[in-house]
């Protein structure tokens, strides 16, 4: 017989996460009481859980949340209910979750460090085993989690709530944060169909040729269609200004939005043509490219390319909303899925922990690799919308790869191919040689290229000197002390930048 009680948002996470003040936002929303499983404990045992877990031990601890975190998911009806960070060891706990909207509160590692530790919580007195405990249960919370908010910002769950109520059963749902909004990613199988559109007004898409004969009828509703050349060598302000001229001619006002469908170069290109017409209208991202879906189609970087440099007209333009379907993958060509690899093995060596465990394993990439390289990018965007800081981590491999992309002309090789080869002359420059044989391995399984023969070398570092992200002359860098441990705003030596490059394009 079927439950006639209402699911519940619980919120679940790591210890510092956010998870008390998540439940408690979206319970002043919905006008009702949270309910804290941890407190809940503390009301019946008439202590802090600290002392109880000190004096009795953690098997103790655990048997009491089981019985009293175990009851409440099992009698909750709708509202807001907050786990604390190790319940979901309890199989009795994971099997109430099922009827729940289950809420992943994500923080990056050093923000729970800093909030849990000094708080006599008995776990959290050591950093290294605090981070082994972080990365032993994070696959627990993946598997778990139906949708992934944020930890940091003001009353995120409260901006997420429609959202979270809405969630059509099988999609998964990221909520992106930044400082010039919020905006809901949805992923999961047919997303343009399933998901609830993110923006008002007319959606008039903009795709290259190819990508709008296979997808163009997976938007519905569509009130026009623009069409644009293939290719990198065409993102460009000459196909901005024809992209800008037909949106004229289909009448687009600022209630219209844009819809970006493709990959890198049309979501670029149709986001810095949002950004620009009429002073700005929304654009929906429909990424069908496995660089646009892990990478390229979030975080709201627009922009098109100078024979001088890449990006080197751009604008932030956050997207109203980004739906990301893994199985439009299925069209790509084995040259564009391992190009898309490039920036999932960047992204690992990023995040560290699980997802590194995982690509460095060879995993094949799947909708759970991909949720996790969303999450690890927009972590870093709410951290860092503009690239002051934080997010410039994001460019590891991209300073040697955009240059390699603009000596060759945009047309040598696709964006992923170029950062895969920056990203081996990055751990040359870290100094980290084991790994970047390893990195090495997992691009050449993927097909991608190792050496880049018949390039001039000085090419590439003229176009590394002429980076738009230099300042005062010098250009940063990003290295790696280790998967996890990515070091943005590093200065490096000219000599040793040429070194690298030359072991590139050496035959």
């Amino acid at each position: 017989m079927a439950s006639s009680l209402r699911p519940a948002l619980v919120f679940i996470g790591f210890m510092g996460a956010g998870k008390s003040t998540s439940a408690r936002d979206a319970a002043r929303a919905l006008g009702v009481a949270p309910v804290d499983t941890d407190r809940l404990i503390e009301a019946r045992l008439g202590e802090p859980i600290e002392a109880f877990f000190e004096r009795e031990g953690e098997p103790a601890f655990r048997a009491l949340e089981d019985e009293l975190a175990g009851r409440a998911l099992e009698e909750a009806d709708g509202g807001a209910v907050a786990l604390g960070g190790g319940a979901l060891g309890s199989e009795r706990i994971r099997a109430a979750l099922a009827r729940h909207t289950v809420v992943l509160v994500d923080v990056d590692l050093e923000t729970a460090w800093r909030r849990a530790q000094g708080s006599g919580r008995p776990l959290a007195r050591d950093h290294a085993a605090f981070r082994a405990l972080a990365a032993e249960r994070e696959a627990v919370y993946e598997a778990a989690a139906d949708a992934v908010i944020p930890g940091v910002g003001d009353r995120v769950a409260e901006r997420a709530l429609g959202a979270l109520r809405d969630r059509p059963e099988g999609l998964t749902l990221v909520w992106a944060t930044s400082a010039s909004g919020d905006y809901p990613v949805w992923i999961g199988p047919d997303a343009t169909l399933r998901a609830p559109w993110p923006a008002g007004g007319r959606r008039l898409v903009v795709a290259d040729e190819t990508v709008a004969a296979l997808h163009a009828a997976r938007v519905p509703a569509a009130a026009g269609l623009v069409e644009v050349p293939p290719g990198e060598i065409h993102k460009t302000p000459a196909t901005a200004e024809r992209v800008w001229r037909a949106l004229v001619a289909l009448g687009a006002t600022r209630a219209d939005h844009v819809v970006a469908l493709g990959g890198g170069v049309v979501g670029d290109l149709a986001g810095f043509c949002a950004a620009t017409y009429q002073r700005g209208i929304s654009v929906v991202q429909v990424p069908t490219t496995l660089v646009a879906q892990v990478d390229s189609a979030l975080g709201g970087k627009t922009g098109v390319d100078l024979p001088e440099g890449k990006n080197y007209v751009g604008a932030y333009h956050q997207p109203a909303g980004v739906l990301v379907d893994p199985g439009l993958l299925a069209t790509l060509p084995d040259a564009e899925l391992a190009a898309g690899y490039a920036e999932v093995v960047k992204t690992a060596l990023i995040a560290g922990g699980p997802l590194w465990f995982r690509v460095s394993a060879g995993t094949p990439v799947d909708a759970r690799i991909i949720a996790a390289c969303v999450r690890t990018k927009l972590r870093l965007v709410a951290a860092d919308e503009r690239d002051a800081g934080a997010r410039q981590a994001l460019n590891l491999g991209h300073t040697i790869g955009h240059a390699i992309e603009t000596a060759t002309g945009y047309s040598r090789l696709r964006h992923g191919e170029a950062v895969g080869l920056g990203l081996l002359a990055a751990l040359r420059l870290s100094g980290v040689d084991e790994l970047r044989t390893q990195v090495a391995g997992l691009l050449e399984a993927a097909g991608l290229p190792r050496r880049l023969a018949g390039v001039d070398p000085g090419a590439v570092v003229a176009a590394v000197a002429r980076d738009k992200k230099r300042t005062d002359g010098d250009v940063p860098f990003v290295l790696v002390a280790a998967p996890g441990d990515v070091r943005p705003g590093q200065r490096v030596d000219d000599a040793d930048v040429a070194a690298a490059v030359r072991e590139l394009t050496a035959p």
